[in-house]
């Protein structure tokens, strides 16, 4: 049985990440990114994994959702088509996820019980005296909270880094406005060179053109 959910959750990864390749609409984009974190959540669940994927929950699916938000809300929803076909970056992807690929072959098999893993005189510690040393029946907890705590606040400060640099970019530059006018959501800057600019690339932009501001249909 947890082969067949091991398989489904794969299927629904490679569906939702073709599906992000091929939609042009970065709003659709994030929020299919943001199943793809919630479905490997679950996979990670399924394996047993269950501090990656409460990381990968709460990072992946929800503080970076928040974030790709915020910056759509700025540059507009629509990706505008590249100039050139992006061979370069499909190459470099393949090699990539091929040398990735590759590399696992050196693994040894998963959930065997003479891996080296298994062995190891620290998770024998772990698993012995962590109840009685910590006081915390799940023993994960015990090991990311207290034996690898200063791991973990690396971590965190990691996260907290990358989301302060986040801001400090959004936060850089003449802000936009989003005004409705007409029938439309439109996109309006204090600068005149950015707005004509804006007027050329992000017109009639949004998923929600048709949506008045009172939250109903513009045509009624």
């Amino acid at each position: 049985m947890s082969t067949v959910i091991d398989i489904t959750l794969l299927t629904f990864l490679a569906v939702t990440a073709l599906a992000i390749i091929r939609t042009r609409n970065l709003f659709a984009a994030v929020m299919l990114a943001g199943i793809y974190s919630l479905v490997s959540a679950g996979l990670f669940t399924a394996l047993d994994a269950v501090d990656v994927a409460f990381t990968e929950a709460a990072v992946g699916a929800g503080i970076s959702t928040v974030l790709f938000l915020g910056t759509l809300a700025l540059v507009g929803w629509e990706e505008e088509k590249p100039a050139h076909q992006p061979i370069l970056p499909l190459v470099v992807v393949v090699l990539t996820g091929g040398a990735l690929v590759w590399g696992t072959s050196d693994l040894p098999p998963f959930g065997v019980a003479t891996n080296p893993v298994h062995e190891s005189p620290i998770a024998e510690r772990y698993i012995e005296e962590s109840g009685h040393e910590i006081g915390i029946p799940n023993i994960v907890t015990s090991v990311l909270a207290s034996y690898r705590g200063y791991d973990t606040m690396g971590e965190a400060t990691v996260i907290f880094t990358a989301l302060v640099g986040v801001l400090l970019l959004l936060a850089h530059g003449p802000h936009p406005r989003r005004v409705w006018e007409g029938d439309r959501w439109s996109t309006k800057w204090d600068d005149p060179q950015l707005q004509d600019e804006d007027d050329e690339t992000l017109e009639g932009d949004g998923p929600f053109e048709s949506d008045s501001p009172e939250g109903g249909s513009a045509n009624g």
